[in-house]
């Protein structure tokens, strides 16, 4: 096959939504022909190709961040991504487009899709349909709900990333559109052994880490909250990743009076933060909503015990008391005794780390890549017998 993957952001830009079209479309192009049309960021190429995998970006104002889009750059993949498109289609056929995130890239999709008569695959990540952290949210506004719903119903097939997506795509825009969900994957993490000394642990630190955008949907003012609840243990944390509020968090820890237990690696390259993970004893978040949360994925893989809140995608494979703890959302105080309850028995850490490693095995990249191919196919056969769309 020859596909398209259309992603407006596309790694070293945003989070995890692009990090996974990334997995996904080097993956895919071991065996196909595949292309990418993302947006420019500050230092990137125009064009390049990247583990077999050819990506073109657009160029779009104002994006001065790799972490983080404006409203204005967004707006600028929609009105660009067009005319960047059609440059593709010069080239050999394409078979089928793979449209990542409903908004701000679904118009661009579905676009070049009615424009080249191809089946387009649209995969939505969650945040671009429901984050309670923003006003922005789409689900707030009944014209964007109105948008999405239509390019929700004009799509040949829908991927979820986890039951919670789907259940939102039904909740707020529309509850017949048919959707397969095909759960993330992540690569297999890389061999290293666990040097807590690189990040300043000593012996007897019971090391919590965190990893993600430092953005307000994360809330990560609330782990500092459960590190002052627990100032009679020695308990680190590290903390993964930058973004828009990296000062403003840094305040936060002093304010609380844990600043001397944190330490902000910002951002760093995938070894270093493979090493942060094994290096740790515990993972914790208290992001507000996941669509999925491949972070976890990969904390399970590198053998850490998980405490997050109960909502979001990750509920599809995280469970309560088996892989870690889930506590109800935003409830700090409970937040707080988990951690005291998994830093306090440490064979109790072991056997949630075995089961983890364990179960984290069905949710690699290439299981992801063949269930999406399976869908790819689906849809063009569909195409080239006259059927009409799965929505």
């Amino acid at each position: 096959m020859r596909i398209l993957f259309c992603n407006f952001e596309y790694p070293p830009l945003g989070g995890g939504g692009g990090v996974i079209c990334a997995l996904l479309a080097e993956e895919l192009a071991s065996r196909h022909d595949v292309m990418v049309l993302t947006s420019q960021g500050p230092g990137s190429p125009p064009e390049s190709v990247e583990a077999g995998v050819r990506v073109v970006r657009v160029p779009v104002p104002f994006r001065r961040e790799q972490v983080a889009a404006s409203m204005v750059s967004m707006l600028g993949y929609v009105l660009k991504g067009k005319a960047a498109g059609d440059r593709l289609f010069k080239g050999p056929p394409i078979d089928v487009i793979n449209t990542h995130f409903v908004l701000p890239t679904g118009p661009v999709g579905a676009a070049l899709a009615r424009a080249y008569g191809i089946p387009n695959v649209l995969s939505v990540h969650g945040g671009d349909l429901y984050d309670p952290s923003k006003w922005t949210s789409p689900h707030r506004h009944l014209l964007l709900r109105a948008w999405i719903r239509r390019l929700a119903r004009g799509a040949d097939a829908i991927v979820g990333q986890s039951a919670n997506t789907i259940e939102n795509l039904h909740r707020y825009y529309d509850s017949g559109a048919a959707a397969t969900r095909i759960p993330l994957g992540i690569h297999r993490p890389p061999d290293g052994v666990r040097d807590r000394s690189r990040f300043g642990l000593k012996d007897g630190d019971i090391a919590l880490v965190t990893v993600g955008r430092l953005v307000a949907r994360k809330a990560v003012h609330q782990i500092f909250a459960a590190l002052a609840g627990l100032r009679d243990l020695p308990v680190r944390l590290l903390v993964v990743g930058t973004g828009p509020l990296a000062e403003p968090l840094r305040l936060a820890a002093a304010q609380a009076g844990v600043s001397h237990r944190v330490r902000f690696l910002g951002k760093v390259s995938e070894e270093e933060k493979f090493a942060a993970l094994r290096a740790s004893d515990f993972f914790v978040s208290t992001s507000q909503h996941e669509g999925f949360g491949l972070v976890y994925l990969e904390a399970m893989a590198c053998g850490l015990p998980v405490i997050c809140y109960d909502y979001g995608g990750q509920t599809d494979f995280l469970k309560d008391g088996l892989n870690g703890r889930l506590v109800a959302l935003n409830d700090v105080s409970r937040f707080t005794e988990a951690c005291r309850e998994i830093a306090a028995v440490p064979d109790r850490r072991r056997v949630i780390a075995a089961r983890n490693v364990e179960e984290v095995r069905e949710y690699f990249i290439d299981r992801c890549a063949t269930r999406y191919e399976e869908v790819f196919e689906d849809v063009i056969r569909r195409r080239a017998h006259g059927r009409p769309a799965a929505n």
